[in-house]
């Protein structure tokens, strides 16, 4: 009896973390990449650390990355809300509307690199990234290349993961945050270097305006369990709705009708 007493208490105890809200907060660097940089670069070149933060509570998300967008996944009527901040301007797409994109996005990109979707690859090397020790992996996709530190005794690591992986992956695509589904993961990224670009014919990638790819660097500086107001998954009372063109409907009428 008091070893049946007692696994249900570890497995009780085992279970809460899966059900806790989870806040994550990234320090995150955007900065040209690091082979398109020329060797006598000053650190003016990079850009100021921005912090990012993914919130999850049942079965709604919310990312707020800088500097003024915040986007909200609601797992449950499958909308996507994106937020302009610095606009106060809500702009909300329909799950009809965002099958519909990443329709067309897996139809570009299957044009372009085929089919087969990327996969996660261990390269083997390891590195203490905070104090944890970690494993490396990469992820290369048609036009970019990530590679993740998996930190497998990142306390309740576990934990957090499970909460990552019951985002619907239709949030991440949608969102365009450019990671591979966290199902995929074997254990918790702590630190994700995504270089974004087209791969050009010398083995480079093209990706800016200024002529060289681009190196986003986030690594994890904080994971909260805590309990997360229902109001972070809300828009503010005081933003206006506007509505995307509908690039879908061929014979759809323009918004504004041509001056005579």
């Amino acid at each position: 009896m008091k070893t049946a007493l007692y696994s249900l208490v570890v497995i009780t105890f085992s279970i809460l973390p899966l059900r806790a809200d989870l806040t994550i907060v990234y320090s995150t660097t955007v900065e040209p990449a690091r082979q398109a940089q020329k060797p006598d670069a000053t650190p003016s070149t990079v850009a100021a650390v921005e912090n990012m933060t993914i919130k999850v509570k049942g079965d709604k998300a919310r990312i707020d990355a800088p500097p003024h967008m915040t986007a909200i996944f609601d797992g449950t009527t499958g909308e996507l809300i994106n937020l302009l901040n610095d606009h106060k301007t809500v702009v909300r797409i329909s799950p009809d509307k965002m099958r519909a994109i990443a329709d067309m996005v897996d139809k570009f990109s299957n044009n372009k690199a085929g089919s087969q979707k990327p996969r996660l690859t261990p390269t083997g090397q390891k590195e203490v990234i905070n104090g944890y020790d970690t494993e490396q992996y990469t992820y290369d996709g048609p036009d970019f290349k990530a590679t993740y530190w998996i930190a497998p005794n990142y306390p309740n690591g576990a934990a957090v993961l499970a909460q990552l992986q019951s985002i619907k992956s239709e949030f991440w695509d949608a969102a365009n945050t450019k990671m591979p589904d966290f199902r995929d993961f074997p254990g918790l990224p702590i630190q994700m270097r995504i270089i974004v670009g087209k791969q050009n014919a010398a083995g480079g990638h093209d990706a800016s305006a200024s002529g060289h790819p681009t190196e986003i660097t986030s690594t994890i500086t904080g994971v909260s369990l805590n309990s997360i107001a229902d109001s972070e998954f809300t828009v503010p009372a005081d933003f206006k709705e506007t509505k995307l063109p509908d690039i879908f409907n061929k014979n759809a009428a323009p918004s504004v009708s041509p001056n005579p």
